[in-house]
């Protein structure tokens, strides 16, 4: 499906571009991805981070 092919080069240029966006926009698409993959949540922050460490973020307060 064209859908399915265009959502992958979407992300692979945002994952190749991770570290040069703003943090707000960094979260609201991490966000968006783990919509119903709670499971995968920390193996992809794992996977940016390590691609970018730069991005590594403190953890927020409670």
């Amino acid at each position: 499906m064209p859908d399915e092919r265009f959502a992958t080069l979407l992300g692979q240029a945002a994952m190749d571009v991770w570290g040069d966006m703003p943090r707000d926009v960094q979260e609201a698409l991490f966000e968006t991805a783990m919509k119903g993959h709670a499971g995968d949540r920390e193996a992809l922050a794992r996977l940016l981070h390590d691609r970018h460490p730069r991005t590594a973020h403190p953890v927020k307060p409670d």
